[in-house]
């Protein structure tokens, strides 16, 4: 294959991939109203044990977590792993949808970045209303580890939130691999990434979005920050991007902690242990224990 073929193949199907949003069939058009009817908890496999709204916090764990989920993710498949590793712990865990777009069911976080943030917004009101706590600590996946910043620092969201860990957060933008650069060869791509999926274009290294979010600094007083990355990132690149600086900010990269873990941008949220570890310990310092390679049997 030419070298150009192995650049332009790529880049079509995403574009193509992102063109589909916009162009819902007539199935998809006719199954969304059902799928948007149902609420979030209902769509949640009560049987697992989380977005149960009468759990009250522990004395252990006073605060409820929200896991946000990723672009293209929803409130149940991107927590399969996690929210059951975290309810065993003792945790009240919720999980919300946001940035769905019309027509388009189950794939989710498509929308503006900016307008996902007051869904985000309303939802953890939702959560402090029902649980009695004073604050949550949020979980998020990718756009899902980002997007809560804005709302804390532009929506008041840090007087309702502890502590904010970012799984694979696309925090400084993503080149998607060189894809993004690539963009202003093409007429027009950039247009119709923006009008097809909204979330993808806000996300790109130097956006419009990006530029407000991180001016002036990464972080807000009054909440911790924690960054659990990959090396194996291949859709957040450069993986650093992911990082944050200021006060009450820890990095984290996964192979610092096991070199043998070779989890990329989706393993990190779906599967990895090691990752969920980590997570504990950001959400309860208080009590955290060393992470290793071994960390993927507690």
């Amino acid at each position: 294959m030419l070298p150009w073929k192995r650049v332009i193949r790529p880049l079509a199907a995403f574009l193509l991939a992102a063109a589909a949003v916009t162009v819902p069939t007539a199935t998809s058009a006719q199954a969304a109203p059902a799928a948007q009817a149902a609420p979030a908890a209902a769509r949640t496999a009560p049987d697992r044990g989380w977005n149960d709204y009468s759990c009250k916090p522990s004395t252990a764990h006073p605060r409820p977590v929200v896991l946000v989920h990723g672009t293209l993710g929803n409130s149940v498949d991107n927590w399969l792993g996690l929210a059951p590793y975290l309810k065993h712990r003792g945790y009240c865990v919720f999980s919300l949808d946001y940035g769905q777009l019309p027509g388009v069911p189950f794939f989710h976080g498509l929308g503006p970045v900016e307008k996902s943030a007051e869904q985000l917004d309303a939802y953890v009101d939702r959560v402090l209303a029902a649980t009695g706590a004073d604050e949550v600590d949020i979980v998020g996946h990718s756009q899902g580890g980002m997007m809560p910043r804005y709302y804390l620092k532009f929506l008041g969201g840090a007087a309702e939130v502890n502590a904010l860990v970012g799984i694979a957060p696309n925090n400084h933008g993503t080149t998607l691999s060189g894809l993004a650069e690539l963009l202003p060869y093409f007429p027009g791509a950039a247009d119709l990434l923006k009008k097809a999926t909204p979330a993808l274009t806000d996300q790109v290294v130097g956006s419009d979005f990006l530029t407000k979010l991180n001016a002036g600094g990464d972080t807000v007083p009054g909440v911790r920050y924690t960054v659990i990355a990959t090396r194996y990132d291949q859709v957040l690149t450069p993986y650093r991007n992911q990082f944050l600086s200021g006060p009450n900010v820890r990095n984290v990269l996964l192979q610092d902690l096991c070199p043998l873990d070779l989890s990329e941008h989706l393993a990190i949220a779906l599967i990895d242990r090691i990752a969920f570890h980590e997570v504990a310990n950001a959400l309860d310092p208080a009590r955290a224990e060393r992470t290793t390679c071994a960390s993927v049997f507690s």
